[in-house]
């Protein structure tokens, strides 16, 4: 097991110094799912995926990129990084679930784990908030990192085409 990167010696919490790190590129992918309940799955399907809020997949888009963006306002000690590719796809898949994919990347010193992590999630919240009127019973689950590249250690596949 590692050592917590982000508790100090007397066990403070602590901004990681990546000042000796490397600048390479990093990229990371996350997945959000949203699961809808039959009904609610097929009328989003036959109103062509818009409700009197708007078109949902579109704007959650929208949204995940904007929160990827902000990840450092949003969450203690991550680094402000400047994304040079943020990326989210949402597809409404056989099981009634929305999946969404967020590939965020830079050339940095550090990785970009979070703002993938948190645009797939406010994708996720965004959808949910923009459908919560055709029913409560929509669960948003299974949020997690799929693969990651450029740092100490790459996680999952090959890397993702640019």
């Amino acid at each position: 097991m590692h050592d917590l990167t982000h508790v100090d010696a007397d066990n403070r919490p602590r901004m990681v110094d990546v000042g000796a790190k490397a600048v390479t590129r990093r990229t990371a992918v996350a997945e959000a799912r949203v699961r809808f309940p039959a009904a609610v799955a097929r009328a989003l399907r036959e109103q062509d995926f818009v409700t009197a809020k708007g078109p949902v997949f579109h704007t959650a888009i929208i949204a995940g990129v904007m929160a990827a963006k902000r990840t450092h306002e949003l969450i203690p000690f991550c680094h402000p990084v400047g994304l040079e590719r943020c990326d989210v796809g949402i597809e409404l898949n056989a099981h009634d679930e929305a999946v969404i994919r967020c590939t965020a990347s830079v050339h940095h010193r550090t990785g970009v784990e979070m703002e993938a992590l948190t645009g797939a999630s406010i994708a996720a919240l965004t959808i949910y908030d923009m459908c919560k009127a055709l029913s409560h019973e929509i669960v948003i689950a299974e949020t997690r990192l799929v693969e990651k590249h450029g740092g100490k250690r790459d996680v999952g596949g090959a890397e993702p085409a640019t």
